[in-house]
Formats: C-alpha cells, sequence, structure tokens
C-alpha cells in the first residue's frame, strides 16, 4: 500500500508543477499583450488629445480613436490570459511576472513614443528578469478550494473583511479629496487608486476563475449567489482601474506610470492573497526568504528602469489652442491692462512684464 500512496504524491507534485508551469506561460503571455497595451492606448490618447478634451481632464474622445480600442482588445487579450492563469497558479507567482510587461512597455516606448531606454534601463530590465526567475523557481504551493462556498468563507474571515474595508475607504479618500486637488501633479493618486481597487479585482477574479474550473469539471457552482456577486465586484473594480489608469495615461509618462503601477500593485496584491489564501501557509523559511528577495529585486529593477526615463512634459488642461506662444503683458501708465505679441514693438509708456500664458 506504501508505494500506492507514493505513487499518489508524486503523481500529486507533478500536476501542481505543471499547473503552475500553465500559469506561468500564462502569466508571461499576458505581460506581452499587457505591455503592448500601454503604448498603442497611449497612442490613441495622443490622437484623440490633440482633437479634442484628453482623457486627464475629463475628456471621452478616445472612444472614437480606433487606435485605443485596438490597445484595449490587446489588454483584453493580456487580461483574460492573466485571468487563466490564476487559475493554475498562485497569486504570488502570477502577480510579479507582470514585471515582463514593463520591459515590453519600456522597450516598444523607446522605438514608438520615443521615449529612450537608457543603458541603466537595460539594466533594469535584467533585474526584473532575474527577480521574476527567482520568484518562479521557488513559488509556493496552492490547494484549490472544493468549492464558491469555501471561497466565500475565506473572503468573509475577518483580517480580509477588514483589509477590504480599509481599501475601500483609502480609495474613496482618494477619489473624494486627492484626485480634484492633486491628480494632475501626483502620480501616486491615480495609481494608488488603480493599485488598490486592482488586489481586489484579483481576489474576485480568481475566485470567478475557480468557480469556472470546478464547473467545467462537473461541479456547478453557478447556482451560488456568492459566484455572481465575486462576478459583479470583479466588473465594477475593473471598470473603475481603467478609467484612472486612462488618466494616469494621459498625464504621465509611459515608463513612469508602468514600474510605479506594478510596483504598488503586485505588493498590495500579494499582501490580499496572503490574506484571504494564505499563501505562505506551510512554506518553509528559505522559499518565503527567496520569493520575497526575488520580489525586491524586481522593485529595484522597476526602481531603476524608472529613474532613467525622462518625464513627460506637463499636460497643457485648457481646452483650446493658445492664440499665440508668448504674450506680453503691458501695463500702462493709467493702469489699464494691455495684452501684445512679444515681437511687436515696445513703447517708452508701458511696463513690460513677460509670462507664458495662454488666452481662450
Amino acid at each position: 500500500m506504501a508505494p500506492s500512496l507514493s505513487a499518489n504524491g508524486e503523481t500529486a507534485v507533478s500536476l501542481l508543477y505543471t499547473d503552475n508551469f500553465i500559469g506561468f506561460l500564462l502569466a508571461v503571455a499576458s505581460s506581452a499583450f499587457i505591455g503592448s497595451s500601454f503604448i498603442i492606448k497611449k497612442k490613441g490618447l495622443k490622437r484623440a488629445g490633440a482633437s479634442g478634451p484628453r482623457a486627464s481632464v475629463g475628456g471621452y474622445g478616445y472612444l472614437l480613436e480606433p487606435l485605443w480600442w485596438v490597445g484595449m482588445l490587446t489588454m483584453i487579450v493580456g487580461e483574460i490570459a492573466n485571468f487563466v492563469a490564476y487559475i493554475f497558479a498562485p497569486a504570488v507567482l502570477v502577480t510579479p511576472l507582470g514585471a515582463l510587461s514593463i520591459i515590453v512597455s519600456a522597450v516598444l516606448a523607446h522605438f514608438l513614443l520615443d521615449e529612450k531606454l537608457q543603458k541603466m534601463g537595460v539594466l533594469g530590465c535584467i533585474l526584473c528578469m532575474v527577480g521574476s526567475t527567482v520568484i518562479v523557481l521557488h513559488a509556493p504551493e496552492e490547494s484549490t478550494p472544493n468549492s464558491v462556498l469555501e471561497i466565500w468563507g475565506l473572503a468573509t474571515q475577518p483580517a480580509f473583511l477588514l483589509y477590504t474595508a480599509s481599501a475601500i475607504a483609502v480609495v474613496l479618500v482618494l477619489m473624494l479629496h486627492f484626485v480634484p486637488r492633486y491628480g494632475q501633479t501626483n502620480i501616486l493618486v491615480y495609481i494608488g487608486i488603480c493599485s488598490i481597487i486592482g488586489s481586489l479585482t484579483v481576489m474576485s477574479i480568481k475566485a470567478i476563475g475557480i468557480a469556472i474550473k470546478l464547473t467545467i469539471e462537473g461541479t456547478n457552482q453557478a447556482g451560488y449567489f456568492q459566484t455572481w456577486v465575486f462576478a459583479m465586484v470583479a466588473v465594477t473594480c475593473i471598470i473603475t482601474q481603467l478609467n484612472y489608469l486612462n488618466m494616469a495615461l494621459d498625464t504621465f509618462n509611459t515608463a513612469v506610470v508602468s514600474p510605479i503601477y506594478y510596483a504598488m500593485f503586485t505588493s498590495l496584491t500579494i499582501l490580499a492573497s496572503a490574506i484571504m489564501f494564505k499563501d505562505w501557509s506551510g512554506q518553509s523559511a528559505s522559499n518565503i526568504v527567496s520569493v520575497l528577495c526575488g520580489f525586491i529585486t524586481v522593485l529595484s529593477g522597476t526602481a531603476v528602469l524608472h529613474s532613467t526615463r525622462e518625464p513627460d512634459a506637463p499636460p497643457v488642461t485648457d481646452l483650446y489652442s493658445p492664440l499665440s506662444p508668448k504674450l506680453s503683458w503691458r501695463i500702462q501708465g493709467n493702469g489699464e491692462l494691455w495684452k501684445q505679441k512679444d515681437e511687436d514693438g515696445l513703447s517708452p509708456d508701458f511696463v513690460t512684464i513677460f509670462k507664458q500664458d495662454y488666452f481662450s
């Protein structure tokens, strides 16, 4: 009987590593599509912004731009691959591999957006790949829940409920207070919203993925209302993420958005997964330390990559075209205010104060 048990154990381990490998391949493919989508959408947003209000100031003209939709479809393909990857592999393995999308985005931005990739940027890409490799080699095992009810039990445990409540509270503060005041100048506002909501998105998507997998295997999960709750949460979170990600891309340099978004999103997702699914339970200290070191290496790579890129010029939030690139304010002797082009002749009766400005 012992040999039989040993054989069953080896089969289970083999299946586990097969699932992890499938998840790894899907995560890599997902990163390629998502990294490309950043660039395509950025070009679409630029085209739309040239003929109307930009997304960063509330404009939705990009919805009529075909190139933006190509980028959106590319992102959808990548997200579907990412969605399936979460079915086969733990979030601790799949999420950090998103660093590969930063490499794809940086390389394409170098050629398509003229956002130059320096030599230190190449070093950052190498660090990302090394860190991702370490994570893959030491990814933890994961036991698949047997029903949506079991996942629901994990989602309603006090620790995860506290995390969810805290996440929602922080997002509301960012949306209502910080976005109107600092959204155009501080990248952490938009990216913070995307990352926090994204961690909840991953948890709900993983729950849906497991439900689909169990249904395909013959155990129908569609009859449980919890399945549809997870689905509604996922849709709401995805829409919110896309909206604020568009704002971030339209306001800041792609090479800045990608690494910061990755670092915040991955950190929060690993935290949420550790709380909900207890990914670290039963893992050896060496495996945990190795994964954390790999993650830190990836974060270091993203920081190096980010530090070598030139930021975009501040966006013009005026909805109208300027009448002149540079105008002079002139104060006449009687206090009357005039404005005149710089190349016009000066009169001794005027005191001239030069200022870059735009007029409707």
